[in-house]
């Protein structure tokens, strides 16, 4: 008999139901009672919903608590590089052994039953979870909140919004309340929640539905505040002011990530030397991340190599500023995005930072945008655009016109999950 590995049986999951999304918690509620309900004796949960910064602040959270001595657990999705990435017990990523046989014992558990990948891999990391000692779970939604396979947690120590902008609209809604109505469903009654910048629309919706569960709010402008001064990060709340160093992460937004962070520290009692290294400690891959070193950085040369992952607007204006803040350099993007995506959003705000894209497929991806289709689109939005066939041939095109560029390799986690194999 061949000895099971996580990929085989991930594969196996794979065909179990036919659409890639579809929200509901029916068949997670069958499937968790058929292991054991391992989610209701899962370590104290924080859960983590909202379109943009659930990664980042998630990756602060943990830094901080790690530095207060607290073992952590850590679910998020989607992973980069390889799926391991998605699950982190007791601080370290699940093992190979460990991850086939929850896996296996999901898959097994579930039958020939229809259920979606998320959903039965999300059932098998609170089942690794829950037989792991840790201090604290952080939870990151997957997609939406209020139907999301995450979203079976009755009583988690603490909530968590970051910022809600347009995004998956064919699943959650059209509109920014809709879309908020669908993130703030993982409030619980009389259970506080952290709940970063919002646009009006969106933190309406939030106020209504955590007044109508009693679930306090730790809102930004209202409970707490956190700015940029010099260089230097202030935070401010009810119980006083902290003069912080800026988050390791890069750019401004996030500032705004970290404030949700430390506030959910701060309620948590962490004290401050800890906060200070939950700033200085977190590692995020694909976000506004530097590539100094591996295949493609050689390739690139004297250019500087960046890759981000974000792939909506709000992500689009994220970067766009970032770049803004940068010492002046030719600026080249190579993307890369799905064909589920609102990628005239996402590429209007870097139009201007950018002084050329080269479209690429996303390699093995079934809903990639073909190559010609976003070069086309970044055409619409005024960006001088070609397509290569791969990210090294884009790499190459720019630097032999421009050896001292900056480059950005940006529009998908897909994509940046290539890159940064492809850069070992």
């Amino acid at each position: 008999m061949i000895a099971l590995t996580s990929d085989v049986v991930l594969n196996q999951m794979m065909s179990l139901h036919p659409k890639i999304i579809d929200l509901t918690l029916d068949r997670v509620w069958r499937l968790l009672e058929a292991i054991g309900s391992p989610q209701k004796t899962l370590p104290p949960v924080i859960h983590i919903a909202g379109t943009n910064g659930k990664g980042s602040t998630q990756a602060m959270l943990r830094a901080g608590l790690e530095a207060d001595g607290r073992c952590v657990h850590a679910y998020t999705s989607p992973h980069i590089e390889k799926f391991h990435e998605r699950i982190v017990l007791s601080g370290a990523l699940i093992s190979e052994k460990h991850l086939t046989a929850v896996l296996d014992e999901c898959y097994l558990a579930n039958g020939l039953d229809p259920i979606t990948y998320f959903e039965i891999t999300t059932c098998a990391a609170f089942l690794a979870m829950a037989r792991s000692k840790a201090d604290y779970t952080l939870l990151e939604v997957g997609l939406g909140g209020r139907l999301d396979a995450t979203n079976v947690i009755e009583n988690p120590a603490l909530c968590l919004i970051t910022p809600i902008s347009i995004d998956h609209e064919q699943f959650l809604g059209n509109t920014i309340s809709k879309i908020a109505m669908e993130k703030a469903g993982i409030i619980k009654k009389g259970i506080p929640v952290v709940v970063g910048p919002q646009h009006d629309d969106a933190m309406q919706v939030i106020e209504e539905i955590a007044n109508l569960k009693h679930a306090p709010l730790i809102a930004y402008g209202q409970h707490w505040h956190v700015s940029r001064e010099r260089s230097r990060l202030i935070y401010q709340d009810e119980i006083g002011l902290l003069d912080l160093p800026l988050p390791v992460l890069p750019g401004a937004h996030q500032i705004e990530n970290a404030g949700a962070a430390i506030a959910a520290l701060r309620y948590l009692k962490i004290p401050q030397q800890a906060t200070e290294q939950a700033l200085t400690n977190a590692s995020w891959p694909a976000r506004m991340q530097r590539l100094k070193e591996g295949a493609l950085a050689k390739l690139a040369g004297q250019a500087e190599l960046w890759l981000d992952g974000g792939h909506n607007a709000a992500a689009g204006t994220a970067i766009g500023k970032h770049l803004k803040t940068l010492p002046k350099r030719p600026t080249f993007l190579i993307c890369g995005m799905l064909n589920t995506k609102d990628i005239l959003g996402y590429l209007t705000p870097l139009a201007e930072q950018a002084v050329k894209l080269i479209a690429v497929s996303i390699p093995n991806e079934a809903n990639t945008l073909p190559a010609e289709v976003t070069a086309t689109k970044a055409s619409n939005v005024g960006l001088v655009a070609t397509t290569a066939d791969n990210v090294a041939s884009a790499i190459q095109e720019v630097v032999q016109t421009e050896p001292h560029a900056r480059i950005l390799i940006c529009g998908s986690l897909y994509l940046a999950g290539t890159v940064l194999r492809e850069n070992k």
